[in-house]
Order: structure tokens, then sequence, then C-alpha cells
């Protein structure tokens, strides 16, 4: 029996400067407000929306006729209304 590979990324990223006053007092704010457990999770979503924020740059750069840029623009506006940020009039 063969293993399949998982793959395995960082689901959240630390801050880079830990000791920032305006960061933290922000980030609990949100962990106040939304009743999390702790700022893991709120680096989790930031992780998330930074890389929605990459890839839409990504394709932004490709030609506006370009197949890629097409699907994988359909497939992002798909996942943002899927995750609640957009809604289906605004897509």
């Amino acid at each position: 029996m063969s293993r399949v590979p998982k793959v395995c990324s960082k689901t959240w990223a630390p801050p880079r400067r830990p000791y920032e006053k305006e960061r933290l007092d922000n980030e609990l704010r949100l962990i106040g407000v939304y009743g999390l457990r702790n700022k893991r999770e709120v680096w989790r979503v930031k992780l998330v929306l930074a890389k929605i924020r990459k890839t839409a740059r990504e394709f932004l750069t490709l030609d506006p006729k370009d197949s890629k840029r097409i699907f994988g623009g359909q497939a992002l506006l798909r996942k943002l209304v899927r995750y609640g940020i957009l809604t289906e009039q605004k897509k």
C-alpha cells in the first residue's frame, strides 16, 4: 500500500513586528467582538485574505482574454461569495 504525501502548508503566519501597539489593540478588539479563542485565529484569517489578494493581483497582470484569468477569476469570485465577502449582486 503506497502512501500519499500530504500538502503541509502553514495555515497561519505570525506578525512581522511582535510588539506593535496599534496592531495588538486591534487584534484584542477583534477577539472580543467575534469571540475568538486566541490571536492565531485572527492571523489565520489574515493569511487567507492575503492569499486571496495575491491571487487577484496575479490575475490582474494577465491579459484580459487569457483563459487562466477568465476561469481563475470566476473561481476566485465564487470563493469570495462562498466565504461571505461578496454578495451575488456585487459579483
